[in-house]
């Protein structure tokens, strides 16, 4: 064995020893485990955007305890072993990737896109959208959902349609607003943002570590404002906009 097989094999005899003897691990099932995973998922998403490796490397590794948690589970009741799941991703792989083990060939990866979603519609898969989660965050969700159907054409020549569709959508948006309905305004302010999603991929843009950045500028920002205001003998909450704005400029100069 190798020292990647050698300590996969370690880690899992030691989801057996915890699996029956600690009392915390006895009792977990995959309902008590599956917020801690989701958890542990935005922990590695966290040290991804920073690219702290050191981070990734252990926020991996929680994962990957999670998911043979989840194995020890599927085997005591039955359903499924370590086993079933390593070879099912492998047969998947191979399956999705003819180009590959197959005779199929390839010009691009919008060939392989394209290939990959045609043979999960031969697998049974009712529709192109099949596997985008329902509990993805708004602005992932957008972006797999065009991704997908962009596999089977849908989907503008040009980025300057994308743009003409973006003001297309701010016009019914300010008609809604002017209209004073307010769930017609939440409809249309949602279509601009699906718009500027499918803008952000025109663009080779990750619209939602984009918006992550920018929320880390402003936290940046603000924080810094406090500490300024602080310095000053002041407090934000007694200052008008004009004083805080003030501040915020200079702190946007500091860069």
């Amino acid at each position: 064995m190798d020292n990647s097989t050698a300590s996969f094999a370690k880690l899992l005899q030691i989801m057996d020893d915890l699996r029956a003897k600690c009392p915390w691990d006895k009792k977990q099932t995959i309902q008590s485990l599956r917020s801690l995973t989701i958890e542990e998922l935005y922990e590695l998403a966290d040290a991804i955007v920073a690219e702290d490796w050191n981070g990734i490397k252990e926020e991996l590794g929680d994962l990957l305890l999670h998911i043979v948690f989840y194995a020890k589970i599927g085997s005591e009741q039955g359903k499924f072993t370590m086993h079933d799941i390593l070879e099912g991703i492998c047969e998947k792989l191979i399956s999705r990737h003819p180009h590959i083990y197959g005779d199929i060939v390839v010009n691009d990866e919008e060939d392989v896109k394209r290939n990959w979603e045609k043979l999960k519609l031969k697998e049974g898969k009712r529709s192109v959208l099949s596997g985008v989660p329902n509990s993805l965050p708004a602005i992932v969700k957008a972006l797999r959902l065009q991704e997908k159907a962009k596999q089977v054409g849908f989907e503008w020549d040009k980025i300057e349609q994308v743009r003409e569709k973006i003001d297309e959508e701010f016009i019914e948006l300010n008609e809604a607003i002017q209209s004073a309905h307010q769930d017609k305004i939440e409809e249309e302010f949602g279509d601009v943002l699906f718009s500027m999603v499918n803008y952000s991929r025109f663009l080779n843009i990750d619209a939602e570590l984009a918006l992550e950045r920018t929320n880390r500028k402003f936290i940046d920002r603000f924080k810094k404002m406090e500490a300024m205001a602080e310095e000053s003998g002041q407090y934000l909450h007694d200052m008008t906009l004009e004083e805080m704005d003030a501040i915020w400029n200079k702190v946007k100069a500091l860069r």
